[in-house]
């Protein structure tokens, strides 16, 4: 394996922040090493300088694609830490539920939920899943369910909503896999009825939120720690714009707002924190 130069990290850490917003540990010089190796043997490089230098170049983008799918962190399970999906199941959704019911029963309830950074696509179709066991009868909601995410591999794989067995038992239950999964070969594959309800589309939180509208729940795990305090305090101010007055946020367990985003107050329901607008 190649070995990387401190002046090496610089010079990739800082294109890797410029391209995508991630915040790499120029410490961890095995993170530069694993993540990027197979890319620089890939493109026939002998050094990361020159990998870095190529990737520059390459007006077809392709090496930064690779090299953002390769160091985006695309850890994530089905029902990941359980405590925001019984969040969302027992308080989130039936608030919303009620607050967006139309007076005339011939209009349709509209609910629109975001995870913003939504890797494979196991967090979007665990919530549409819940959505699914809350609501069995739909025709009375217009579900609008978006999933976002730096990774070009990571939006097509949650897009087709295909499965490998490792992938497919950390975290689902075996009911919800029998009523929501169909298996593909050596896969399982998403059902239709699951499909349907959610989309998929790339996108760098780093850059402006456009054509996005209000959602009334918006997921916001486990990405934010991999930016500076000054680009969180950007992304949470862009998150509160895109948030209904009333609407509700989700952050990772470990994560804080606090000297972050003034404009959202903690709140709490059983062992959960989350978070809305002043």
């Amino acid at each position: 394996m190649i070995k990387i130069t401190p002046n090496e990290i610089d010079a990739i850490s800082r294109y890797i922040y410029d391209i995508s917003g991630i915040f790499l540990d120029k410490n961890k010089t095995y993170l530069f090493e694993t993540r990027l190796s197979s890319i620089v043997e890939e493109f026939g490089c002998k050094s990361y300088y020159e990998l870095h230098t190529k990737a520059k170049a390459d007006n077809s983008k392709v090496i930064e694609r690779k090299i953002i799918d390769a160091i985006s962190t695309n850890e994530t399970l089905f029902f990941r830490d359980k405590g925001p999906f019984e969040l969302l199941q027992h308080k989130l959704l039936p608030e919303i539920i009620d607050a967006r019911a139309p007076g005339s029963l011939n209009l349709k309830t509209n609910i629109k939920i975001w995870s913003s950074a939504s890797s494979t696509g196991q967090e979007l179709y665990s919530i549409a899943i819940i959505i699914k066991e809350l609501i069995p009868d739909l025709s009375r909601f217009n579900i609008r369910l978006l999933g976002t995410d730096i990774s070009d591999n990571a939006v097509s794989q949650a897009s087709y909503g295909k499965y490998n067995k490792f992938e497919i038992e950390r975290g689902l239950p075996q009911a919800q896999l029998r009523k929501y999964f169909q298996p593909a070969g050596d896969f399982w594959k998403i059902r239709d009825e699951i499909r349907g309800m959610v989309n998929f589309r790339k996108m760098n939180l780093m850059a402006p939120f456009v054509g996005l509208g209000k959602f009334d729940i918006i997921f916001c795990r486990n990405v934010a720690i991999y930016f500076t305090l000054q680009d969180r305090v950007k992304l949470f101010n862009k998150i509160a714009d895109c948030l209904a007055d009333d609407g509700f946020l989700v952050i990772g367990s470990t994560e804080s707002l606090t000297g972050v985003c003034p404009r959202f107050v903690p709140k709490r329901h059983l062992r959960s924190i989350f978070y809305q607008k002043k």
